[in-house]
Protein backbone atom coordinates (compact mmCIF):
# COMPACT_ATOMS: atom_id res chain seq x y z
CA UNK A 1 0.00 0.00 0.00
CA UNK A 2 1.33 3.44 -0.96
CA UNK A 3 1.37 6.02 1.82
CA UNK A 4 -0.35 9.38 1.60
CA UNK A 5 3.08 11.05 1.83
CA UNK A 6 3.97 9.53 -1.54
CA UNK A 7 0.92 11.17 -3.13
CA UNK A 8 1.79 14.51 -1.51
CA UNK A 9 5.30 14.32 -2.90
CA UNK A 10 3.97 13.52 -6.38
CA UNK A 11 1.43 16.36 -6.11
CA UNK A 12 4.03 18.96 -5.09
CA UNK A 13 6.51 17.71 -7.69
CA UNK A 14 3.79 18.14 -10.31
CA UNK A 15 3.13 21.69 -9.08
CA UNK A 16 6.85 22.43 -9.28
CA UNK A 17 7.11 21.14 -12.85
CA UNK A 18 4.04 23.11 -13.85
CA UNK A 19 5.58 26.34 -12.51
CA UNK A 20 8.82 25.88 -14.47
CA UNK A 21 9.16 27.26 -17.94
CA UNK A 22 10.37 24.41 -20.13
CA UNK A 23 9.99 26.17 -23.46
CA UNK A 24 12.06 24.44 -26.12
CA UNK A 25 14.90 25.95 -28.08
CA UNK A 26 17.06 29.04 -27.84
CA UNK A 27 14.27 31.45 -28.81
CA UNK A 28 11.13 30.01 -27.17
CA UNK A 29 9.02 33.17 -27.50
CA UNK A 30 9.92 34.05 -31.09
CA UNK A 31 7.11 34.86 -33.52
CA UNK A 32 8.00 32.60 -36.43
CA UNK A 33 7.03 32.94 -40.08
CA UNK A 34 7.65 30.12 -42.53
CA UNK A 35 8.79 30.73 -46.11
CA UNK A 36 8.96 28.23 -48.96
CA UNK A 37 12.21 29.73 -50.18
CA UNK A 38 15.88 28.97 -49.68
CA UNK A 39 17.61 30.77 -46.83
CA UNK A 40 19.83 32.60 -49.33
CA UNK A 41 16.76 33.88 -51.21
CA UNK A 42 15.20 35.22 -48.00
CA UNK A 43 18.45 36.90 -46.98
CA UNK A 44 18.70 38.48 -50.45
CA UNK A 45 15.11 39.78 -50.11
CA UNK A 46 15.93 41.30 -46.71
CA UNK A 47 19.00 42.99 -48.17
CA UNK A 48 16.94 44.31 -51.10
CA UNK A 49 14.29 45.56 -48.66
CA UNK A 50 16.98 47.49 -46.78
CA UNK A 51 18.35 48.96 -50.01
CA UNK A 52 14.84 50.08 -50.95
CA UNK A 53 14.08 51.34 -47.42
CA UNK A 54 17.29 52.70 -45.86
CA UNK A 55 15.40 54.30 -42.97
CA UNK A 56 15.03 50.78 -41.51
CA UNK A 57 18.80 50.25 -41.37
CA UNK A 58 20.23 50.40 -37.85
CA UNK A 59 22.65 53.33 -37.48
CA UNK A 60 26.25 52.06 -37.91
CA UNK A 61 27.51 53.63 -34.68
CA UNK A 62 25.31 51.23 -32.68
CA UNK A 63 27.46 48.31 -33.85
CA UNK A 64 24.76 45.78 -34.76
CA UNK A 65 25.66 43.99 -37.97
CA UNK A 66 23.48 41.53 -39.87
CA UNK A 67 24.88 38.04 -40.29
CA UNK A 68 26.12 35.04 -38.35
CA UNK A 69 28.23 35.51 -35.23
CA UNK A 70 30.63 32.76 -36.41
CA UNK A 71 30.80 29.83 -38.82
CA UNK A 72 28.92 27.56 -36.40
CA UNK A 73 25.99 29.95 -35.88
CA UNK A 74 22.71 28.43 -37.11
CA UNK A 75 20.93 31.79 -37.20
CA UNK A 76 21.46 34.66 -39.60
CA UNK A 77 20.76 37.66 -37.35
CA UNK A 78 19.01 40.69 -38.86
CA UNK A 79 18.30 44.06 -37.26
CA UNK A 80 15.85 46.75 -38.34
CA UNK A 81 15.35 50.27 -37.06
CA UNK A 82 12.13 52.19 -36.50
CA UNK A 83 13.41 55.80 -36.57
CA UNK A 84 10.17 57.47 -35.43
CA UNK A 85 9.93 55.25 -32.33
CA UNK A 86 13.73 54.98 -31.90
CA UNK A 87 13.48 51.19 -31.63
CA UNK A 88 15.67 48.37 -32.90
CA UNK A 89 13.95 45.20 -34.07
CA UNK A 90 15.86 41.93 -33.71
CA UNK A 91 15.04 39.04 -36.06
CA UNK A 92 16.77 35.97 -37.41
CA UNK A 93 16.61 33.72 -40.44
CA UNK A 94 17.25 29.98 -40.31
CA UNK A 95 17.02 27.28 -42.94
CA UNK A 96 14.82 24.30 -42.09
CA UNK A 97 15.42 22.37 -45.30
CA UNK A 98 16.45 22.91 -48.91
CA UNK A 99 13.45 25.14 -49.67
CA UNK A 100 11.95 25.98 -46.28
CA UNK A 101 13.21 28.84 -44.12
CA UNK A 102 12.02 30.44 -40.89
CA UNK A 103 12.07 34.20 -40.37
CA UNK A 104 11.60 35.00 -36.68
CA UNK A 105 10.71 38.23 -34.88
CA UNK A 106 12.55 38.04 -31.53
CA UNK A 107 12.65 41.30 -29.63
CA UNK A 108 12.57 45.08 -29.55
CA UNK A 109 15.19 47.35 -28.02
CA UNK A 110 13.88 50.70 -26.81
CA UNK A 111 16.35 53.39 -27.80
CA UNK A 112 19.81 53.03 -29.25
CA UNK A 113 21.57 51.94 -26.05
CA UNK A 114 21.75 48.18 -26.42
CA UNK A 115 20.51 46.20 -23.47
CA UNK A 116 16.88 47.27 -23.17
CA UNK A 117 15.53 44.32 -25.19
CA UNK A 118 11.96 43.18 -24.64
CA UNK A 119 11.00 39.80 -26.08
CA UNK A 120 7.97 39.53 -28.30
CA UNK A 121 5.32 37.11 -26.93
CA UNK A 122 6.81 37.45 -23.43
CA UNK A 123 7.58 40.95 -22.16
CA UNK A 124 4.64 42.89 -23.63
CA UNK A 125 1.03 42.75 -22.52
CA UNK A 126 -1.22 41.01 -25.06
CA UNK A 127 -2.50 44.24 -26.64
CA UNK A 128 0.96 45.79 -27.05
CA UNK A 129 2.33 42.46 -28.27
CA UNK A 130 -0.29 42.26 -31.04
CA UNK A 131 0.36 45.88 -32.02
CA UNK A 132 4.10 45.18 -32.32
CA UNK A 133 3.55 42.08 -34.46
CA UNK A 134 1.03 43.88 -36.68
CA UNK A 135 3.42 46.79 -37.16
CA UNK A 136 6.30 44.42 -37.99
CA UNK A 137 4.16 42.65 -40.60
CA UNK A 138 3.02 45.92 -42.14
CA UNK A 139 6.39 47.70 -42.23
CA UNK A 140 8.77 44.82 -42.92
CA UNK A 141 7.45 41.29 -43.34
CA UNK A 142 4.82 41.94 -46.02
CA UNK A 143 7.28 43.98 -48.09
CA UNK A 144 9.88 41.21 -47.91
CA UNK A 145 7.21 38.68 -48.94
CA UNK A 146 6.33 40.80 -51.96
CA UNK A 147 10.01 40.95 -53.00
CA UNK A 148 10.21 37.15 -52.86
CA UNK A 149 7.07 36.75 -54.98
CA UNK A 150 8.43 38.87 -57.85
Amino acid sequence: MISSNFYRIIFFFGLFLNSCNFSPGSYPYAEKYEFNFKESELIAAVNQFKLNNPKYIVPKDIGLVDGRSDSNDKWYHVYFYYPKENEIIYTWIRSNSEKNTTFAFISINKGTSIGKWKEINKDFDSHENELNKTEFKKRILNKIKSLLEK
